[in-house]
């Protein structure tokens, strides 16, 4: 990790950059994979699986049988662990479900709004190294509660050419039954238009890697909605002189596991602390599994050492992190200055697995400085708000000369004249 010592605000800008992926003319290659799968359908989906994942499933849809057979492979702790996740996380987004109120804005003219389920919604799982069940929780849960009338689930199959038991596991606890084996680019093109076999859906959720981050960001632009620009995963954490090197340590790490192109950032007003902290994260990384790939991410990582605590704040919220963990004396006192961050961490043992997993909030959130103008996933997701209105005749009488006014100043006739033939009729009445 580089060590940063108490920089000028003047290149805070610079240290808020993320690292820059090598694209190879990333988006003509993702135009031809969309471009083949809306012309040829299954037929194109089952070339590209073969071609990039390695195997070619049997069928792209997987059986209710394999559904039901894979509850077997999972050990009964994991299926303990994956219902407290799941109550935990129902309880937090049902909360959000909040009724609407209805107000008359003048006498006679009554306004208010109603929340519909998106009817069709795509979830796109990763599979990758790691099969990410945590995210079809954190997806499918607020779909299911939103009253979403088709969910539809696409993820890569695996190497012996199977969808992972732990998602189908997953999807079946939640009571999700169409589960589709196919990843990549592919599989957002196929959600996105729809083959003989994916449905087609209206709005597509869930992270992968830069070829399914490019396929969602071109389906927006043929009007297929999606859940929000997404990126490497990162983390920023603020620690005092108080804090635990080893907690620090092991969040930063817990990022970096994720992929070589993930960034982790530690702020401290202690040179103590930035060099306990540099410290034990060259000794736990050589513990964790997937070192070289952390060991990369630490490569596009900092340890900053800034002046004050506001200073640690104020460069916290120009970097906007998908993550921030404050681990320091009062976490409490300073969170309300707390402006651009996708999920916040309050206090030493407040870890960001707890919101990976189990705490109930999401962890579908924004990344690469999005937290400025994004919210991560949440119900308002998954729905869409109709507004309606309702103006009796005395509302009309009350309203309509401001309407005409405004209309006649736009040179909008035929907006004026909606107004004056329903005046008219009540003064004919």
């Amino acid at each position: 990790m580089k060590v940063i010592i108490l920089p000028e605000k003047e290149r805070w800008d610079e240290l808020c950059k993320r690292p820059g992926l090598p694209v190879n003319d990333l988006e003509p290659v993702v135009k031809s994979i969309i471009t083949r799968v809306k012309s040829q359908g299954d037929k194109a989906v089952y070339y590209f699986t073969g071609k990039f994942d390695g195997v070619v499933p049997e069928n792209l849809k997987v059986s209710p049988g394999e559904v039901l057979e894979s509850e077997s492979h999972i050990p009964e702790s994991l299926k303990d662990a994956i219902n407290i996740a799941k109550k935990n996380i129902e309880s937090f987004h049902s909360a959000q479900l909040m009724p609407e109120r209805s107000v008359e804005t003048m006498q006679g003219v009554r306004c208010w709004r109603k929340s519909v389920a998106i009817e069709k919604v795509g979830l796109y799982i990763p599979g990758g190294s790691a099969p990410l069940f945590s995210t079809l929780l954190m997806l499918g849960i607020p779909a299911k509660l939103a009253g979403c009338r088709e969910i539809v689930v696409c993820t890569p199959p695996g190497k012996d050419g199977k969808v992972n038991p732990l998602i189908l596991y997953t999807a079946r606890l939640i009571g999700i039954a169409d589960i589709f084996s196919a990843g990549g680019a592919q599989a957002i093109a196929a959600m996105a238009y729809g083959t003989e076999t994916i449905p087609e859906v209206y709005k597509i959720f869930g992270p992968g890697n830069q070829y399914v981050t490019k396929a969602k960001e071109l389906i927006q632009q043929d009007g297929i909605a999606i859940d929000m620009p997404a990126g490497p995963s990162e983390v920023l954490v603020i620690a005092d002189d108080k804090a635990s090197a080893e907690f620090v340590a092991a969040d930063l790490l817990s990022q970096a596991e994720h992929g070589p192109d993930s960034q982790v950032i530690m702020l401290t007003t202690s040179k103590i602390m930035l060099e306990k902290v540099k410290s034990e994260v060259d000794k736990q990384v050589q513990m964790l599994p997937r070192k070289d790939i952390a060991l990369k991410a630490l490569e596009n990582s900092r340890l900053i050492l800034l002046p004050t605590t506001d200073d640690c704040i104020d460069f916290s919220n120009l970097y906007a992190p998908e993550h921030l963990i404050i681990n320091i004396s009062d976490a409490n006192s300073v969170a309300g200055a707390i402006k651009n961050a996708g999920s916040v961490f309050l206090g030493s043992f407040s870890c960001e697995s707890a919101g990976d997993y189990a705490s109930g909030t999401n962890h579908t959130l924004p990344t690469n400085g999005f937290a400025k103008n994004y919210s991560g996933v949440s119900m308002d997701s998954f729905l869409k708000k109709i507004t309606f209105q309702e103006i009796n005749a005395e509302g009309i009488k009350n309203l309509g000369p401001s309407i005409k006014l405004m209309a006649e100043a736009e040179l909008l006739a035929g907006h004026k004249n909606a107004v004056n033939v329903r005046l008219r009729s009540l003064k004919n009445d």
